[in-house]
């Protein structure tokens, strides 16, 4: 130990034994409580003049003096110095941590401070923030008032007053008070009121002197009724005794009478049809035949007695129970299914019966019935031809099913007379709920019974199926609109298919009959000859390979008709298979061609029967004028045998086979075939009697 060293241990040494320091700290003890408060409040003045930065620096700094003695302690007791000297440093540290403690009290006064400078802050903010939400709920609320203010509306302003330059040109000068109101709005609009009220007075007098005159009128025109109810009796009388008169003249207004009689016993809907086919039958078509059959009594009892459908009140459950338990409960069940039936089936005692005479002879007749409980209207078809094309069709009607009972049956005869309306399901889409209530097959099934419900049909009787529609009511507009259109059509069906009929009774016997209208469209001399005819169905067409395409992409339906032709040269068999719809001929009949020559070739194998196939079903139109297209179909047949010609005599011709050919050349063409495709030239130009490429 040094020299230095021990005086200063000495001297602690000597402060720590002395009395008098004892006595100065028992009085600092018992003035401790009383400095505590003072001190309290001068370290929270103390720290208004500290500054942070300085406290940071001053805690760092004792931080490493107390890490720099504790050091300094381990060492020397390491070096197992004395006691004073290690006393000496742990007071030293003990003064350290005193002055940390005090930098910590500073920190909380500090931190408590900002505390309640941040409450103090917060208080004013929201104070002020309450009296801004308050000035503008005010300002909300005068806005409301304002607005109510603007947007008052007087009664005044609810009447229609005339215009001020009327009011200026008809009011009196009393009224008006030009000088006045011109300048001062307010007065203006009290002057027109005033002029209004006046004119009111004067248009509720003049409305009592109408009603007065109203009344006479009224009394007047009873006069007159009961006049002419007393006139009737006599009427009759005359009438009765013009009988013999109207026989004679051929002027039935007794029948017509009675049928308009008995045309108010008719369901709104065949009244809509009576009435309007006869007011179309007088302005347009007197060879229109309109007549109403049925009942009339049985439909007096009903317009008396008001529709009234019965319903079923059992329920499934109950059924069920009452057939497990005898036959004979079995068959009366089965009873009430079919009166069931009959009454969801039940028509109208009333019908309608149209004939449409067409000028070659032939008539239509349909017989429209009203169904009471589906409330559609369905159509019964009869066809009476006349003599002539009954001559005409006779002699392939014993040899052909492709005849009367097949082209002209009810079933086909009138299918898609509009697109789409084959008449095979009800029109009225409630009907379809109604018969699975009562336990009923499908509406399909019962078109044999009641009739087919073409869609034409309800609009003739004014009826218009809407999903949106609840009740159906029979439309005047929409039988007009569709009484013309629709007759038309009937007349251009009926025609159509009997000349249908007439070019496939031809073509049964092997003959294309062309009309000399079209004749100059063909070469005089056609060797390809058509050898059969006959009626397919939509299977034959389907499991064909070359028709794929057509039942694949939906060009062809089950509902069409179909046909097979056979047509033959030397060695050559072609066949051909044509597809006509029910509109025909608006849609022109499709050939689907194939040969067997050699080898079997279809528009797959061979690019030539392909082109065969397009001139035939594409350019139709050069085949149709617009007057009449009902020979289509012989044309197209002609033109197909033509086609069969130059295939064949233009295959042979580049054959390289020696020897005799088979099929000599008859047909006159430049160029067998033409540009890169290498096509044939069926195009026939009858104006200089050659074969050209397309």
């Amino acid at each position: 130990m040094s020299k230095e060293e021990k005086p200063e241990k000495r001297k602690r040494s000597i402060k720590k034994e002395n009395p008098e320091q004892k006595r100065i700290k028992q009085e600092s003890g018992s003035k401790e409580s009383k400095l505590t408060t003072s001190l309290f409040y001068s370290e929270e003045a103390e720290v208004d003049t500290r500054s942070p930065e300085k406290d940071v620096e001053v805690f760092k700094s004792t931080c490493s003096d107390i890490r720099q003695t504790m050091l300094d302690i381990k060492s020397l007791k390491d070096k197992k110095a004395s006691h004073d000297e290690l006393e000496d440093k742990r007071v030293s540290v003990m003064l350290d941590f005193m002055n940390l403690k005090k930098l910590n009290r500073l920190a909380h006064i500090r931190c408590k401070k900002v505390r309640e400078q941040t409450n103090d802050a917060k208080q004013r903010i929201d104070h002020y923030h309450l009296q801004l939400q308050n000035l503008l709920y005010e300002i909300m609320h005068l806005e409301k008032e304002i607005t109510k203010c603007l947007e008052f509306k007087s009664k005044d302003e609810e009447i229609e007053l005339v215009t001020l330059d009327d009011f200026y040109k008809t009011a009196p000068s009393d009224i008006s008070r030009t000088d006045t109101t011109k300048t001062d709005p307010h007065l203006q609009r009290l002057a027109r009121l005033e002029w209004e009220l006046e004119q009111r007075k004067q248009l509720a007098k003049k409305l009592k002197d109408s009603k007065q005159s109203k009344e006479g009128l009224a009394q007047e025109i009873k006069n007159k009724q009961e006049y002419l109810e007393n006139l009737q009796p006599k009427l009759k009388t005359v009438l009765e005794a013009t009988k013999p008169v109207q026989e004679y003249l051929d002027m039935p207004f007794d029948q017509i009478r009675e049928q308009q009689e008995t045309a108010r016993h008719l369901p709104p809907p065949l009244y809509v049809l009576y009435m309007q086919t006869s007011a179309y039958r007088q302005a347009c078509d007197k060879d229109l035949q309109v007549s109403i059959i049925g009942d009339l009594d049985a439909a007096k009892a009903i317009k008396s007695s008001g529709k009234v459908v019965e319903e079923d009140s059992d329920s499934d459950q109950e059924e069920q129970e009452h057939s497990k338990k005898s036959k004979r409960r079995r068959k009366t069940v089965d009873s009430r299914v079919q009166e069931r039936k009959q009454q969801a089936l039940k028509k109208h005692p009333l019908a309608v019966k149209l004939d449409i005479n067409c000028k070659d002879g032939n008539s239509l007749h349909l017989t429209f019935n009203f169904l009471i409980t589906l409330e559609i209207i369905t159509v019964n078809i009869s066809l009476t031809l006349a003599e002539s094309n009954i001559s005409s069709i006779s002699g392939s009607v014993s040899e052909s099913n492709v005849t009367l009972s097949d082209l002209l049956a009810p079933e086909s005869v009138l299918t898609d007379l509009y697109p789409g309306d084959h008449g095979k399901t009800s029109p009225n889409p409630a009907n379809k709920y109604e018969l699975r209530k009562l336990g009923l097959k499908d509406f399909t099934s019962y078109i044999t019974e009641v009739g087919w419900p073409y869609l034409w049909a309800q609009w003739l009787g004014g009826l218009q199926f809407l999903e949106n529609n609840a009740v159906n009511t029979p439309e005047e507009d929409v039988s007009f609109a569709h009484m013309q259109q629709t007759i038309r059509r009937l007349k251009q069906r009926v025609r159509s298919r009997l000349c249908l009929m007439k070019q496939t009774a031809a073509f049964e016997t092997g003959n294309v009959v062309v009309d000399p209208e079209y004749q100059g469209l063909f070469p005089s001399k056609i060797v390809s000859r058509l050898t059969s005819w006959k009626r397919s169905t939509y299977e034959d067409f389907a499991i064909l390979p070359h028709t794929q395409a057509l039942v694949d992409d939906e060009v062809v339906e089950q509902s069409d008709i179909f046909f097979t032709a056979v047509i033959e040269r030397g060695s050559a068999k072609m066949t051909a298979q044509i597809v006509m719809t029910h509109d025909y001929p608006k849609v022109a009949p499709v050939f689907v061609v194939s040969v067997l020559w050699q080898h079997e070739r279809t528009a797959a194998n061979d690019k030539h029967i392909k082109e065969m196939e397009e001139e035939v079903n594409v350019h139709h139109e050069e085949l149709m004028n617009s007057k009449s297209c009902d020979t289509v179909l012989s044309n197209q047949m002609q033109r197909l045998l033509m086609c069969s010609d130059i295939y064949l005599e233009t295959e042979a011709a580049g054959s390289e086979e020696e020897g005799p050919m088979e099929i000599s050349k008859e047909k006159i063409y430049n160029r067998m075939l033409r540009g890169p495709s290498r096509s044939k030239p069926y195009r026939y130009c009858p104006d200089i009697g050659i074969f050209t490429h397309r």
